[in-house]
């Protein structure tokens, strides 16, 4: 007979969580043994450290840490919303709230922690939340709703970010710490200063040195103020509980656990409680150095080591760095090592500046070893400097915090950083296992570092050994970007005088290949405003470097057939342009499907037809939709505040302006856009090149994400911005974009691509680090002021006409190939089907 497998449950599918099932996929055991684990949300495990997102458009789903299949592939069995409640260590079996027994071999605590309330009166009050789980948001943001004032008890990291999440939902908020600075565990008295003077700068009100007393009510009962230590009181509707965590070990003390005098269950190096049948990990452990560590490095490294423990590895947890770097609030801050100079006799080395909000602290030994340091507003060198703690850095201490232009700074590159340091403390990986590989996306999959917080990606792909050549292709020595600055500083606006001035030697004088042209052509269309050239892309010699769609302005099919794709601004349209849209399809045939992006295509058009279709639509007033082109296809909105209840700017007019600004825009790969009215994001702005949600202060700019095969979210490059100033960001965008691209590149690899990631091109289109931005806005300005419809041109012209037929020597007749097939009162095409012998293939 056989053995049944062994069994783990697993209690509590948190971050942690999930990743001790990914340990135990890893290494094979989810092969060996039947797998349990009871989850007390009723959602798998979530991203925690990014939870503020969900304010900036990110949806529960987008939040989840959970693989699609994930557990179906590897035979978990996963309990939602129904936590353990009981531990019967004799009989090793655990009841859950459902009433279900579920017994184990080997059982393992991952319950995290629970945010600590302050005991004062009126803590339970309508108005009071806590600010740890996706329910809490949704919470928070229902009973906003109709709220001005919020208050957040806590000026750590999740009450900071809590402040901004009710700024963001349109209150004024205010933050009341009760240490004498905010962030007291990683930044000291300095760093705290900085920090202070940048989040007020934000529209924060900042209370520290004090603490909540009471929780006023009105007579409704629901909260109308607080009751400061310091005697006096604030105002405000909604209160937020910030101050700090416990660990979650009830259930271990109720079934005889040993826990520690603090909190936390007591585990040895292996992560094995007093049980020998049962492990604790994460938040919710007393490691076995005295410390429960609510950073989720640690708590991965803790997963790792209890599910090597399963197969006598000796692996050993025994404490943790626990240096961090963050973004609170658009604000860099990072602490390593001995941030407050604990070290008897340890020296500061600081440079401040409070102008801009920076300050740099690091803590070194009389013999020069790196202790550790505190970095605000700038917090670049944080991933080389960690990595250096514990020995004496290759230069002075004072070169590695003074800014560009002061004294004798120092770029002190990765290659300086011996093979042992870690460079990724999300997943404990060396310069050495990264050094292993050659490319990002190879370190991520073999090793996982860059794939937690992020921070470390910038120096991985320093790492990284550089492409040999980089040239276009065979014809040019030089990339993209290159070659565009090439056109623009030159003015040159001929394929033929770009190959033969700056083409390789052996491809001067030649025709040049499928590569190169159809990139130099979208330089040229990019720039031709600015150049003097004919925007017109079929013009002279520009017709053929065009990609097969651009050849005859429209898309082709896969019978031979071709797509019109009027633009839609915004999605608004009238019902007399419907009809003619109706009106056309039916008189030509076409099939038509309401797309995604918020237009009508209309397939099946022959080239000949092509003209016909096109002159009806530009006499009501329809544009080229550039659905065939690198360029800018569309703005997708919601119907914002004028429709939406939730609403809180006019979605629909801001897509219109963006569509009309930026058509035909030519650009390295094509350009999609999206406006959403609120924070609901109904318009999908987060999965665009560039995206703008609505806030009750203006505009928040998203940049760099994409749908498709590899979806990736755009990230915040600005926030609570005019229109003017949204505008004028997006100008500097899409034209830094247009220069510094590869070929085919869209912005989500480009933005991944680029060094310093989404910092430097802050840098460079905020706050203009690069003296760039008057010169982008210009080329804009250019693009702006020349743009004129390719279908309208094209209908002006005879000569330009003369392309669109089937046949060269037969002007008249149309393509019989062309033929479809009738379906659901529409047409398809109707393909050719392969006989072999008889049968059909």
């Amino acid at each position: 007979m056989t053995e049944p497998s062994p069994t783990i449950v697993l209690i509590g599918h948190g971050m942690v969580g999930q990743r001790y099932l990914e340990a135990l996929a890893e290494r094979g055991i989810t092969a060996t043994h039947r797998i349990t684990v009871l989850c007390e949300e009723p959602r798998p495990a979530y991203d925690r450290v990014h939870l503020t997102s969900y304010f900036s458009g990110s949806t529960p789903e987008d939040l989840s840490m959970t693989p699609a299949g994930f557990m179906e592939q590897h035979g978990i069995a996963l309990h939602l919303d129904d936590p353990a409640e009981h531990i019967d260590r004799a009989a090793r079996t655990v009841t859950s709230r459902s009433g279900r027994v579920f017994p184990y071999d080997v059982l393992v605590l991952a319950t995290g922690s629970y945010p600590f309330v302050p005991p004062v009166p009126g803590k339970d009050a309508p108005g009071c939340f806590v600010y740890r789980t996706i329910e809490d948001l949704l919470a928070i943001e229902e009973y906003a709703k109709d709220k001005t004032t919020g208050a957040v008890v806590g000026g750590g990291l999740l009450g900071l970010e809590a402040a901004g999440a009710l700024q963001g939902l349109g209150l004024a908020a205010r933050i009341v710490e009760f240490a004498p600075r905010l962030m007291p565990v990683q930044v000291d008295e300095g760093g705290g200063a900085a920090l202070l003077r940048t989040i007020e700068s934000m529209g924060l009100t900042v209370h520290t040195g004090v603490g909540t007393q009471e929780v006023v009510t009105g007579e409704d009962g629901r909260v109308s103020g607080m009751r400061l230590s310091d005697g006096s009181t604030v105002d405000t509707e909604l209160v937020v509980f910030s101050a700090g965590v416990r660990p979650r070990d009830q259930l271990a003390r109720d079934a005889g656990l040993d826990v520690g005098e603090r909190g936390g269950v007591a585990v040895d190096a292996r992560c094995l409680t007093s049980d020998p049948h049962v492990y604790a990990i994460g938040e919710c452990a007393l490691a076995v150095d005295g410390r429960v560590y609510g950073l989720v490095a640690p708590g991965y490294e803790m997963a790792e080591t209890a599910a090597d423990d399963l197969l006598g590895r000796a692996k050993e947890f025994t404490g943790a760095d626990l240096s961090t770097k963050l973004k609170l609030l658009g604000v860099d801050v990072a602490s390593f090592g001995d941030a407050h100079g604990a070290t008897p006799d340890s020296l500061d080395v600081v440079w401040s500046d409070s102008r801009s909000g920076i300050y740099k602290k690091l803590v070194v030994s009389p013999d020069g070893v790196l202790l550790g340091g505190v970095l605000v507003g700038d917090a670049d060198a944080y991933s080389l400097l960690r990595p250096l703690t514990g020995s004496v850095p290759p230069v002075a201490p004072e070169q590695l915090v003074l800014p560009a232009g002061v004294g004798a700074p120092v770029a002190l590159g990765p290659s300086a950083l011996p093979d042992t340091a870690v460079i990724c403390s999300c997943h404990n990986v060396t310069k050495k296992a990264i050094t292993a590989c050659s490319t990002l996306p190879e370190v991520k999959k073999c090793t996982k570092a860059g794939t937690g917080c992020g921070s470390c990606v910038k120096v991985i792909g320093q790492l990284l050994p550089a492409a040999a050549d980089k040239g276009l292709c065979g014809c040019f020595p030089y990339t993209r970007a290159e070659l565009y600055e090439i056109v623009r500083t030159r003015r040159l606006t001929s394929y033929e005088e770009i190959l033969d001035g700056h083409g390789r030697p052996e491809a001067r004088g030649g025709d040049g290949c499928e590569v190169c042209k159809p990139a130099v052509g979208s330089i040229i269309a990019s720039l031709a405003a600015t150049l003097g050239a004919s925007g017109y892309v079929l013009d002279g010699g520009q017709a053929a470097l065009q990609d097969t769609n651009d050849h005859f302005l429209a898309n082709m099919q896969r019978n031979g057939s071709y797509s019109v794709v009027p633009r839609i601004p915004g999605g608004e349209i009238t019902p007399d342009k419907l009809i003619v849209i109706g009106e056309v399809a039916r008189d030509f045939g076409l099939y038509t499907k309401i797309t995604g992006g918020q237009r009508i295509d209309l397939f099946g058009a022959r080239v000949d037809q092509l003209p016909r279709i096109w002159a009806r639509l530009v006499d009501a007033g329809f544009e080229s939709g550039h659905a065939y082109g690198k360029a800018l296809r569309t703005v997708k909105s919601c119907v914002g505040q004028t429709w939406c209840r939730y609403g809180v700017q006019d979605s629909v007019r801001m897509a219109i302006d963006l569509e009309l600004r930026y058509r035909g825009l030519r650009a390295p790969h094509k350009l999609k856009s999206a406006v959403s009215g609120c924070a609901r994001e109904c318009a999908e702005a987060q999965s665009k090149d560039f995206g703008v949600i609505a806030t009750a202060s203006g505009w928040n700019l998203y940049v760099g994400g994409n749908g498709g095969a590899t979806p990736r979210h755009a990230d915040l490059l600005a926030q609570d911005l005019s229109d003017a100033e949204l505008i004028r960001l997006i100008d500097r965008f899409l034209m830094f974009y247009i220069r510094t691209a590869d070929r085919l590149e869209r912005t989500s690899t480009w933005l991944e691509r680029l060094e310093g990631g989404l910092d430097h091109l802050r840098d460079v289109v905020v706050h203009d680090s690069l003296g760039l931005c008057a010169e982008l806005e210009s080329l804009m300005a250019d693009h702006v002021a020349h743009y004129r419809d390719e279908w309208a041109q094209t209908l002006q012209d005879p000569e330009r006409l003369r392309r669109f037929v089937s046949f060269v020597n037969a002007p008249g007749a149309p393509d019989p190939t062309v033929k479809f097939v009738p379906e659901r009162d529409q047409v398809k095409p109707d393909l050719a089907v392969l006989t072999i012998g008889g049968a059909v293939r």
